[in-house]
């Protein structure tokens, strides 16, 4: 038996579970089982390793950038971006990969418009960091708005920053299930037709943020694609 799972924490509501469970039973997969693991701690990885036997695991939020001590090596792409979500045991060594960018390249990539030169990306995490190299991949210019320091704060943006960046992509966790009523605190009135808003988030399949965004005429997109399509990348990985 080939055992995979999802390491993060909490891990309410997680997508991976159900997604290669489905997957396993609709395929007729019988050799292999999917199964959540909690971790409070990125340190206790080691010893969970050690006692499960995994073939390969996801890692979600929020050890994707904090994993990579634990790894073996790690591909160009996961190296380049500096975060993790994918991971295989190959030769008795973890390698890690990030297949984020390519589930966000892969469905943000049919919705572009020869006016999409410019992208915001909300949020500074491993996440964001995935987003950000689709973006270069794809030949869009994208700036980190962020409430750490270093980076563009939400304060900054301007009504001529949203005319000149017409992606905003929500890559923080504000508007999750169960916390539905928060959304980025962005001016949502000087949007438009032309500004495309995709949320990382799935749940619920239509976000304040993508609400906001589709009542001043904007092109919404949630997160289902993109997870659906790195977790299928991250299966070809796993049986590569």
């Amino acid at each position: 038996m080939r055992k995979f799972g999802l390491i993060g924490f909490p891990l309410i509501h997680s997508f991976s579970e159900s997604y290669f469970q489905d997957k396993f039973f609709k395929e007729g997969i019988t050799s292999c089982q999917y199964q959540n693991y909690i971790i409070q701690d990125v340190k206790s990885i080691t010893s969970l390793l050690e006692k499960e036997n995994l073939s390969g695991f996801n890692i979600t939020i929020p050890y994707k950038e904090s994993i990579i001590r634990f790894l073996d090596e790690l591909s160009s792409e996961a190296f380049a971006i500096g975060a993790v979500n994918t991971v295989v045991r190959k030769n008795e060594k973890w390698i890690g990969h990030n297949t984020d960018w390519i589930g966000f390249y892969e469905s943000i990539k049919p919705l572009l418009q020869t006016h999409h030169k410019k992208a915001l990306v909300l949020g500074s995490g491993g996440a964001s960091k995935a987003i950000v190299y689709a973006f270069k991949k794809l030949g869009i210019e994208p700036l980190i708005i962020s409430r750490k320091e270093g980076y563009t704060n939400y304060s900054e943006i301007t009504k001529n920053l949203l005319r000149e960046h017409l992606i905003i992509v929500n890559c923080t966790p504000l508007g999750t299930y169960p916390k539905t009523d928060e959304y980025p605190s962005i001016p949502y009135e000087i949007l438009s037709k032309k500004h495309l808003l995709y949320d990382l988030i799935y749940n619920p399949t239509e976000s304040r943020f993508l609400k906001y965004g589709k009542a001043n005429k904007a092109n919404i997109k949630n997160g289902l694609e993109m997870l659906q399509r790195q977790a299928e990348a991250a299966w070809s990985i796993w049986n590569s």
